[in-house]
């Protein structure tokens, strides 16, 4: 397959690694095997390190919100996730957690699609969920992120549903507000049954980009180092996800590196 991208959907190249950064703590106590009052103190130390490092965004669940709005400096994003990690729940659901998502104070709000519907082939819903929960973000002043899970998605699958959010937004709200829309690869915590990657490789962010745009695209899932995060940013990603926002902007190899097709 051919790829053509045009210069006018590449992030700016001249800015910081960390401006692209949405540095990500989404584990439960149990997953983390950890005590509720061990997750604050992980939150928080992640939100020093924000402040130190100077990242565009930090990403936790919605009851982390409000101990970041105390931790964080201004000039750092709070992010949160939106009927994480299944993206199975009613429309209705996921507007009331993204409404007091909202009200708590988040920046920006990532909800999961239902892309178990969509594979089923209930573009009904998928058209619904994605205007009315990108409809509350943009009315609030909010940035909105799309997660597909590519993990779960055959490469047409991924053009198909990248093309169709794309079609949605500039139908309902006009190109002006596709700067505040984005098209994101994975949860992180997609299951693959034959330990395939779960998250995002070269080949399917480039089916984002080559599809998705003009929305803004965000990397997620198995980014780790310094080089990676730069690839996707040269051929046209707006912001990475990552666990380990310390070692890309330091640019340090991650010991616990996945064995990803980059």
């Amino acid at each position: 397959m051919k790829f053509v991208f045009y210069n006018m959907y590449f992030p700016s190249k001249n800015l910081p690694i960390a401006n692209y950064l949405d540095a990500t703590y989404l584990k439960t106590p149990s997953q983390a095997n950890i005590s509720s009052a061990d997750t604050k103190k992980q939150i928080i130390a992640l939100a020093e390190e924000a402040n130190t490092y100077n990242y565009k965004l930090v990403m936790v669940r919605p009851l982390y919100i409000t101990l970041l709005k105390r931790t964080l400096k201004k000039s750092v994003l709070i992010g949160t996730v939106i009927d994480f990690p299944e993206g199975k729940a009613p429309v209705n659901q996921k507007l009331k957690e993204a409404k007091k998502a909202i009200d708590l104070g988040a920046n920006e709000l990532d909800f999961v699609v239902n892309y178990s519907a969509f594979k089923n082939g209930n573009i009904d819903l998928i058209k619904e969920e994605v205007t009315k929960g990108t409809a509350i973000c943009l009315k609030n002043n909010k940035v909105v992120k799309w997660i597909i899970e590519v993990a779960a998605l055959s490469n047409e699958e991924i053009i198909v549903i990248s093309r169709l959010i794309k079609q949605i937004v500039l139908d309902n709200f006009g190109e002006k507000n596709t700067k505040n829309v984005f098209v994101k690869s994975s949860t992180g915590f997609y299951k693959t049954k034959t330990n395939k990657p779960n998250g995002a490789t070269i080949e399917n962010m480039r089916l984002i980009v080559e599809n998705a745009k003009p929305l803004k695209i965000k990397a997620a899932g198995g980014i780790k180092n310094y080089e990676t995060a730069q690839k996707f940013i040269s051929f046209g990603v707006d912001r990475i996800g990552t666990s380990s926002a310390k070692e890309i902007v330091t640019k340090k190899e991650n010991k616990n590196l996945n064995n990803l097709e980059y």
